[in-house]
């Protein structure tokens, strides 16, 4: 069986362009696509704090410690500079491979720089929740 895991997390990072007449995808910050595990041409999922809409395309490289975030696009008519959005990666792993999945979820300030990068090990965390006596 596989399971579609999240493998990296954009967290509020700022829109700071929308193209529209671009032909398509997002371009992201090179810092921030290798904090978050994202490769280029990768597909990736975006929410809209603001208004809830997502939307998939696949990612491209800015330079890196731009700070970038542009929707391209379609999406331009949807995600606006100084919205907040949510960047999402996302693999299909098998058994094995979620064993061993480690997530990162990236924070960043108001300019897009990295804050903080949290990493997670899901099953582990799964495991402590299903048997909390184990901590002791």
């Amino acid at each position: 069986m596989l399971r579609k895991m999240c493998k990296g997390k954009l967290h509020r990072v700022k829109v700071t362009e929308a193209k529209l007449e671009y032909v398509g995808s997002i371009t992201i910050d090179t810092a921030l696509m290798k904090a978050a595990n994202i490769v280029p041409y990768e597909m990736v999922q975006i929410t809209n704090v603001a208004n809830a809409v997502l939307w998939k395309t696949y990612a491209i490289p800015a330079p890196e410690g731009s700070g970038t975030i542009c929707l391209n696009g379609p999406p331009a008519r949807l995600f606006q500079p100084g919205d907040e959005v949510i960047v999402l990666s996302m693999a299909w792993l098998d058994e094995e491979e979620v064993q061993e999945l480690e997530s990162a979820v990236v924070f960043v300030n108001e300019k897009n720089r990295i804050v903080s990068v949290a990493k997670h090990k899901p099953l582990e965390e799964w495991e402590t929740i299903l048997h909390p006596e184990k901590l002791n």
